[in-house]
């Protein structure tokens, strides 16, 4: 989206911050605004201007010691969203805060509230936060199926042992699949998952999905780009491999995208490693989406995703699939 101030538009434009802070059963704490602000009593994250001079991350250190007496010592970029008010467009910074000094205290009058994963409950809420509340629902790890590569009852042993360490999201993507074999498989892989509260998506047309029973699409670049609106399913993703594309799956309200490679891969060798420095530069300009890191990734790397904005990371190998 982009971030200019429209023409003939007088509301002042805004950078702000907001911090998620995470405890390890990824409770999240949230805030009441103070009487005497604008929307005054709504729920939000804690957070507020950047002022001038100020990076994002020094501002929120400041928001955080000002508000809660807290100081961030591990606080990874998020996402980016961008929301007009009828006082003013604002575009708030997320970041995830893991680690902190002190312990969270009402410094301004506010309510707090540590909050557990799931459907929100506190009422009412600051409407830009909607979108990074589902994100919240986002696991760390999107593991994608190689039947195709390895064979099937290798490919269903490795989605039991990923189901075991944890894994909660999957794609099928089996590109030489016909359709018969596709559904045959996708239907074991949704009953294993399903089972053990995970989901699955289809890689494919939202119709496959559908006829499938599974809890969503993914969509390759060249059926993203074709999209003129959402499809009608649970859960709608897309892989991504430039700034258009990313900025197509923002403007259809998708859940989340996969954009890589950051390393080189077994299973496209042709294809140089793009690196974390890019991954991190494809993100900036617009509002983002969960994005998921793709390309020779395993769980070690988790840790240095985050620090560059990743949802989470993807891939066929290294995450219990092969």
């Amino acid at each position: 989206m982009n971030i200019d101030q429209s023409a003939g538009d007088s509301r002042p434009f805004v950078e702000v911050v907001a911090g998620i802070i995470l405890m390890p059963d990824q409770s999240f704490l949230m805030a009441s605004r103070p009487p005497g602000k604008v929307y005054a009593g709504y729920w939000e994250f804690p957070g507020g201007k950047v002022e001038p001079g100020e990076s994002p991350r020094a501002a929120l250190d400041r928001e955080l010691r000002e508000e809660l007496g807290i100081t961030p010592t591990r606080a990874d970029p998020w996402l980016v969203r961008t929301h007009s008010y009828a006082h003013a467009r604002v575009r708030i910074r997320f970041f995830r805060v893991t680690r902190w000094e002190g312990t969270p205290l009402p410094r301004e009058g506010q309510g707090l509230s540590w909050h557990p994963p799931g459907p929100p409950v506190l009422e009412p809420m600051l409407p830009a936060n909607g979108p990074v509340l589902r994100a919240l629902n986002l696991p760390d790890r999107y593991a994608i199926t190689g039947a195709d590569l390895v064979g099937e009852p290798h490919a269903l042993l490795g989605i039991h042992q990923a189901l075991q360490q944890g894994v909660k999201l999957f794609q099928v993507r089996e590109k030489s699949f016909s359709p018969a074999r596709l559904r045959q498989f996708a239907a074991q892989v949704i009953d294993l998952a399903h089972t053990a509260g995970a989901k699955v998506l289809i890689n494919s047309d939202p119709a496959t999905a559908e006829a499938c029973g599974a809890d969503g699409v993914h969509l390759d670049s060249r059926r993203l780009m074709a999209m003129t609106k959402r499809p009608d399913l649970m859960l709608c993703a897309a892989s991504c491999h430039t700034s258009q594309e990313l900025e197509h799956a923002q403007k259809l309200n998708l859940d989340f995208v996969v954009w890589g490679p950051i390393k080189a891969t077994l299973s496209h060798p042709e294809q140089a490693g793009r690196g974390w420095e890019a991954f991190a530069e494809a993100l900036v300009g617009h509002d983002n989406l969960p994005v998921y890191a793709i390309g020779g990734l395993t769980p070690a790397d988790l840790a240095e995703a985050r620090e560059y904005g990743a949802q989470g990371i993807a891939g066929i190998r290294g995450l219990a699939l092969s």
